[in-house]
């Protein structure tokens, strides 16, 4: 009897340390999992949860905003003109499918990125945008975009933002160039606008909105029917090519970056442009 008795408190025993290790590996797993969806989530761009959305702790408009300075820092590509057999590079003109659907991003989604990542404060008018500059860089025309006149807003954007057009304008350049159109340069109509810009904006159109991206200085309009031809000093001068080929060659750019995650973007119809905030 004693010995059955203790044969079956061994069995017992071994039954209990085998449900504990798998009740141990069940929770294990669980956690693992948990935190893995948990990771998943943070790292992803979230457009619908207020200013400075947070999760877990996880800031994922600061967490894009690293990840957009890291692509913007990378080396770019070599561009290549000629092939193996020395002819000229003629890459075909893509586009996008749609321009409405390939660039969605309303203004409740890019605001939110806006107002967290941009200057800590409204600019009242270009006198403070002046006293601003430790968050604030200049634009103006060089090699890679011209800034149109600008009646309702200045040339200010936040150094990411800058980059992020600079790129874009580049990119755009060696675009053209690839697909045999020569060079061409961006041109942009919208950078940074005051409190008084709004203002006077929404004195004359009632559907200007007063909480507008352009007031944080991370957001800036690309005309699409607006381009600069650059005409080669030492060569003949080539014709201008149709601004249909070249928008297409631009979407093709934009939605790459927007790909990229380096940028919201809406296609705006009624005024002519690409609505860009950067990430």
């Amino acid at each position: 009897m004693t010995f059955k008795h203790s044969k079956w408190q061994y069995i017992f025993a071994l039954c209990a340390i085998v449900l504990v290790v798998y009740l141990f590996r069940a929770i294990g797993n669980s956690i693992s999992f948990s935190n893995f969806l948990v990771y998943g989530e943070n790292i992803l761009p979230k457009r619908n949860h207020g200013i400075g959305s947070h999760r877990h702790g996880t800031d994922t408009v600061a967490a894009q905003a690293k990840a957009t300075d890291r692509i913007i820092a990378s080396s770019r590509k070599p561009l290549v003109l000629f092939n193996e057999a020395g002819n000229p590079v003629r890459n075909r003109v893509v586009s996008v499918p749609d321009f409405k659907t390939s660039f969605p991003d309303i203004n409740d989604v890019q605001f939110t990125t806006a107002q967290q990542l941009g200057i800590s404060q409204r600019v009242k008018n270009r006198e403070a945008a002046e006293n601003q500059k430790d968050e604030l860089v200049f634009i103006g025309d060089n090699p890679f975009y011209r800034v149109e006149k600008l009646n309702q807003s200045i040339p200010y954007l936040t150094p990411r933002a800058a980059r992020l057009l600079e790129t874009i304008g580049r990119a755009f350049m060696d675009s053209c160039m690839t697909k045999g159109v020569g060079m061409h340069k961006i041109v942009v109509t919208s950078v940074l606008r005051t409190q008084e810009d709004v203002d006077r904006l929404r004195r004359y159109n009632v559907n200007a909105s007063e909480n507008s991206c352009h007031l944080y200085g991370t957001t800036f309009d690309i005309g699409y029917n607006k381009y600069d031809k650059i005409n080669d000093p030492t060569g003949e001068e080539k014709p201008t090519e149709w601004g249909v080929k070249l928008k297409s060659i631009l979407a093709e750019v934009l939605a790459d970056q927007r790909k990229q995650g380096t940028c919201y973007i809406k296609y705006e119809y009624k005024k002519p442009c690409f609505h860009i905030t950067a990430r």
